[in-house]
């Protein structure tokens, strides 16, 4: 964990607040990769992950976005009505599970809102680099469009989606986003759960192969990670000696808690791999949006916030 300060607050866009963080004691801070975010620890229990927006080649600080979220849960109200300059928290080190391909030639990012933000920090390392780069960026209204006018200094081809000035309000066509992609091209996405959905959906469509799509997501998506047909089952902590049953309507985090084992967690929506253990048998039921396909197959760790079992017992390193 570092003590961080809050050391500038800045108004980015309607609706988008830029907080800047430098270590409490001074000191230069961890490096981090373009598309890495940090787990930010709020008053009141409050753990939220917050990309990080600023050049990568940066130690001195850190520099995050946070939208305030019509349905916020607590986080963004905090920091965008009590967040006050000199403030100090606590966060972790930067995570890196969204990250810029180096078998890309061309990059090709498509933000929606407040998905801006990692991708920014993307943009600043291909620019530092020279190479090639496009955003399509999709806003509610231009008043909303964080960062705007830095992007347009960096050097590549923006492409602004302002809903409030189109013509006729329909879902948005990501066809056109994805049009004449180079070969050597991969496509980055972050932002509302339809807006991936969709360009998942158009690479699909196009054959682009999944290595070649990246995406970053905020929040899960709507549908229910557990189903009616779960059933209960076991798991065994080979450290601990510790067997403890996982009922149908409950995480394997859960189970642990229910036991008084609290191991560390931070999203508990299969997003961030803060609760990642080390799955020593049984076959995982993987349920996670941060495990690649590789990853999954291979058998060997399991996100317990979100992931089940597809055998009677699951035995983990803890």
């Amino acid at each position: 964990m570092i003590e961080v300060v809050v050391t500038a607050l800045r108004d980015e866009a309607q609706g988008v607040l830029g907080i800047e963080l430098r270590a409490a004691d001074g000191a230069l801070l961890p490096p981090f990769e373009p598309g890495a975010h940090v787990d930010v620890h709020l008053p009141g229990g409050l753990t939220r992950q917050y990309s990080l927006c600023n050049d990568a080649s940066e130690t001195a600080r850190y520099c995050i976005g946070v939208g305030l979220s019509a349905l916020s849960r607590g986080g963004s109200a905090y920091v965008h009505e009590k967040l006050r300059e000199g403030d100090r928290l606590m966060i972790g080190e930067p995570r890196a599970l969204f990250r810029l391909s180096p078998d890309a030639a061309r990059h090709r990012f498509i933000a929606g809102g407040i998905g801006i933000t990692p991708i920014l920090a993307m943009i600043r390392w291909c620019a530092r680099h020279a190479l090639p780069w496009e955003l399509h960026y999709c806003v509610r209204s231009r008043l909303n469009a964080a960062y705007l006018h830095e992007l347009s200094l960096l050097g590549g081809h923006v492409h602004l989606y302002a809903d409030d000035e189109e013509a006729v309000h329909l879902p948005r066509d990501v066809g056109p986003m994805m049009c004449d992609l180079d070969p050597t091209e991969h496509v980055y996405c972050c932002g509302p759960g339809g807006l991936m959905d969709a360009v998942a959906a158009q690479g699909e469509r196009l054959g682009l192969p999944p290595q070649r799509q990246h995406f970053e997501r905020f929040t899960a998506p709507v549908s229910a990670v557990q189903t009616s047909s779960d059933s209960a089952f076991t798991v065994v902590l080979a450290r601990q000696g510790v067997r403890c049953n996982v009922e149908a309507d409950e995480s394997i985090l859960g189970s642990l808690e229910r036991h008084g084992i609290c191991p560390p967690f931070s999203c508990r929506e299969g997003l961030c791999r803060s609760c990642e253990v080390v799955l020593l048998a049984g076959e995982a039921d993987h349920r996670d949006y941060v495990l690649s396909d590789d990853e999954q197959r291979l058998n060997k760790s399991l996100i317990i916030c979100v992931s089940r079992a597809n055998s009677r017992e699951l035995i983990i390193d803890l």
